[in-house]
């Protein structure tokens, strides 16, 4: 218990692993858990039913697992749930779900959250993101793996982010950002792909070059949005190396409820 501050504030129900450090004026409501290693500091409260994973870091200020702002949540034991290794700066809020969704709010491992950030209800969240500081997810947003998101960019509640996408800095996103674009504006509107992320990320020239050409049929053919899925699923073929990535844009168009950003 030496790596628990005496001011901190601990519901015994609450379980907490021995190497756990909590600081100054913490608070740790009764249905919290937390995994080794990881790092709370001063001023935290964590309540809610959350649930959180090893080696994580958690900087001073932040509101984590409390009620989601909904009208509709009445007190229901839904979750938060957090995975490992993630960097929570200063003043973040991450909330819980809700039962107008799955009922859980998540995020997934390795993930740097900037100062300021908001993750409400349901969201989901990949895993190895940066979410700049002050970015707004409202309710039910999904964002997927290797996402960048730029300072101030909202996105609108039930929007999806592909993986690998990027945002600029305030863009206003209103509809679904497919995997590897970048999305720029107010609103937002695609902006190319993010070819210097992917190459940081191991990509080669010619999936990259592959990537774009999908891109280009989506954006710059001038076929409707049916017409370049089909057009998408021809080019699977022509690019076995770079197949999986263009069936990943192909299954993220075709199944987005939204539609995507234009």
């Amino acid at each position: 218990m030496s790596r628990i501050h005496p001011t901190a504030v601990i519901d015994s129900s609450a379980e907490l692993d021995s190497s756990v450090e909590v600081g100054p004026y913490s608070i740790i409501g009764p249905n919290v858990t937390i995994g080794a290693g990881t790092k709370v500091g001063p001023h935290v409260v964590i309540d809610g039913h959350t649930s959180i994973g090893r080696d994580n870091t958690f900087f001073q200020f932040g509101s984590i697992g409390a009620a989601p702002q909904d009208k509709k949540y009445a007190g229901e034991p839904t979750r938060l749930e957090i995975g490992n290794g993630n960097t929570i700066r200063e003043f973040v809020t991450l909330n819980l779900g809700t039962s107008q969704d799955v009922g859980v709010t998540r995020l997934g491992d390795n993930n740097w959250i900037m100062a300021y950030v908001h993750v409400a209800h349901d969201c989901q969240i990949g895993s190895q993101t940066v979410i700049a500081n002050n970015a707004t997810l409202a309710g039910h947003v999904h964002v997927g793996d290797c996402v960048l998101l730029g300072g101030f960019t909202t996105i609108h509640q039930f929007c999806r982010i592909g993986p690998h996408a990027m945002t600029a800095f305030t863009a206003a996103v209103s509809q679904d950002v497919p995997p590897f674009v970048t999305a720029a504006g107010n609103r937002a509107v695609p902006a190319g792909i993010n070819s210097e992320g992917l190459r940081r990320r191991g990509f080669s020239d010619d999936q990259v070059m592959s990537i774009k050409r999908a891109y280009r049929l989506i954006y710059r053919s001038g076929l409707s949005l049916g017409d370049a899925t089909a057009a998408l699923a021809a080019e699977e073929l022509k690019s076995p190396d770079s197949a999986e990535y263009i069936r990943m844009l192909r299954e993220f168009i075709s199944t987005s409820q939204r539609g995507i950003i234009r």
